[in-house]
C-alpha cells in the first residue's frame, strides 16, 4: 500500500490579463521576457483561482512593474481568444489549446521608474507607440497599444 499523497497537478486557468501601460505623453511601456528569448510585451498574466481580471491586472501590474494602480486602471472592455503557443502549452491542461484575454490601460502623467521581477522580465523599455506595436511579439498586444493610442 502507497501512503503517499495524492498529487493534482496544478495548472494555469486559460485565462489571462494584458494591461497596457502608458504615459499622456504617449510613450508605452514594454517588458523583455526571459522566455521566450527575444519576446517583448506589456504586462501580462494569468488569472488565479477564483480571481477577477481587475484584480488580476492590479495584481501583475504590481508583480512585475513594482506599480501600484490604485484606482487608475481602465477596463478596455474587450477580450480575445487566442491559441495558446506550443512553448507554453505544457503549463495548461492537457486539453486546453486557447486562452481568453482580457484588456487594461494604466495611464500615468509621466515615465516611473519599473522594478522588474526578474525571473520574468530583462529589461524595459519606453517607446513612442507605433515603436511599441511593431516590437511586441504578441498580435493581441500590438491591437491593445493601437487601441489606446487611439483613445
Amino acid at each position: 500500500m502507497n501512503d503517499a499523497p495524492l498529487t493534482v497537478p496544478k495548472f494555469k486557468r486559460a485565462q489571462s490579463v494584458l494591461v497596457v501601460i502608458c504615459t499622456r505623453s504617449g510613450e508605452f511601456l514594454l517588458l523583455r521576457r526571459v522566455r521566450p528569448a527575444g519576446f517583448w510585451q506589456s504586462v501580462t498574466g494569468s488569472l488565479e483561482r477564483g480571481e477577477l481580471p481587475r484584480l488580476a491586472a492590479a495584481r501583475e501590474v504590481y508583480e512585475e512593474t513594482g506599480l501600484r494602480v490604485g484606482g487608475g486602471l481602465i477596463d478596455l472592455r474587450h477580450s480575445v481568444l487566442f491559441p495558446i503557443i506550443p512553448v507554453w502549452r505544457s503549463r495548461y491542461a492537457p486539453n486546453v489549446r486557447f486562452n481568453r484575454e482580457y484588456w487594461f490601460a494604466l495611464i500615468l502623467n509621466e515615465r516611473r521608474t519599473i522594478q522588474l521581477s526578474a525571473r520574468e522580465h530583462l529589461e524595459y523599455r519606453w517607446l513612442p507607440a507605433a515603436a511599441a506595436a511593431q516590437l511586441t511579439g504578441s498580435w493581441s498586444n500590438r491591437h491593445a497599444i493601437e487601441m489606446v493610442a487611439t483613445q
